[in-house]
């Protein structure tokens, strides 16, 4: 089991004033999208442009490139493809709110980053007219806000980030399942999660948005003692997932532990490889700003 799905001994809470920092959510998304990437004038996100909507019978002085040549082929009859126009993107942000996004070496958990990445880039899409939507999700669906482009529907959606508390349990790929079922117009999918789930099972879920034509970009958010596994003393072990909880010498399991690590994480980043999908890896320690304005300019440089 992955350091994430653990808490070591001192546990991190959320106090009052760590709370009411969270509900200015929409302060700083304001305050890293205006401080970093204001004056580029290039939106890192674009709409699909057009999308198939439906079939008309073909008249004399249609442009026979829209003709669909497999029903001609198939039924010997004439039928025009329609498009619809869709220039605006609608964008679909999935929060693993699961037991092991609160764990926290230091300042943020897992999740507070998560609050943070959701925020402001619901933010920037927003700014672009764009519809956002918010799946929050541990063993099952937590919350589901339709995708929308109104500020009342951002405030709703901070309001939500803010109240958000790590759940018990985790079934992220069946979640990214449902969800990719959901989503019937092709949109972008934004995936926060430490994806302490089965890495084979996540790889099917991401192919399925794959299938569907969805873009997704996945935050794999961890902590740096889950990357590096540092511990030196005997240490208490806490399952943040279930009710384990083990004291042990951490010094003997730490190459068997990093070795398990990377095979996981391999196996992501492969099939996101694979499946063109944007991979990040976010590390609670990093300057959250710096690190999302680096990745928002690198998708405008394409």
């Amino acid at each position: 089991m992955p350091l994430g799905a653990f808490e070591t001994g001192h546990a991190r809470r959320l106090d009052a004033r760590t709370l009411a920092a969270f509900k200015r959510l929409e302060l700083l998304a304001h305050s890293v999208v205006e401080g970093f990437v204001t004056g580029l004038h290039t939106s890192p996100f674009k709409g699909f442009a057009i999308e198939f909507d439906e079939h008309r019978q073909y008249v004399p002085g249609d442009d026979l490139k829209h003709l669909d040549w497999k029903i001609l082929a198939r039924k010997d009859r004439m039928y025009i493809k329609q498009y619809e126009e869709d220039t605006s993107l609608r964008a679909y942000f999935v929060l693993d709110t699961s037991g092991s996004m609160g764990y926290a070496s230091g300042r943020y958990s897992k999740l507070d980053i998560g609050r943070i990445i959701t925020a402001t880039m619901g933010y920037l899409l927003l700014n672009q007219m764009d519809a956002i939507g918010l799946t929050t999700c541990a063993e099952k669906v937590e919350l589901f806000l339709p995708a929308r482009s109104t500020r009342a529907h951002y405030k709703r959606l901070t309001d939500a980030l803010a109240a958000t508390t790590p759940r018990h349990g985790t079934h992220l790929a069946e979640t990214l399942h449902q969800l990719a079922l959901r989503v019937k117009r092709r949109a972008l999918i934004i995936i926060i999660s430490d994806l302490f789930d089965d890495p084979n099972s996540i790889s099917l879920a991401l192919n399925h948005f794959a299938h569907r034509r969805h873009e997704v970009i996945l935050f794999h958010t961890l902590d740096r003692r889950e990357l590096d596994f540092d511990f030196e003393a005997p240490t208490r072990f806490e399952h943040l997932e279930g009710d384990d909880q083990r004291a042990v010498d951490p010094r003997p399991l730490r190459k068997a532990y990093l070795r398990a690590f990377e095979e996981h994480r391999t196996i992501i980043r492969r099939t996101c490889h694979d499946r063109r999908i944007d991979y990040q890896e976010i590390v609670t320690d990093e300057p959250i700003e710096r690190r999302l304005a680096r990745y928002l300019i690198q998708r405008m440089k394409r």
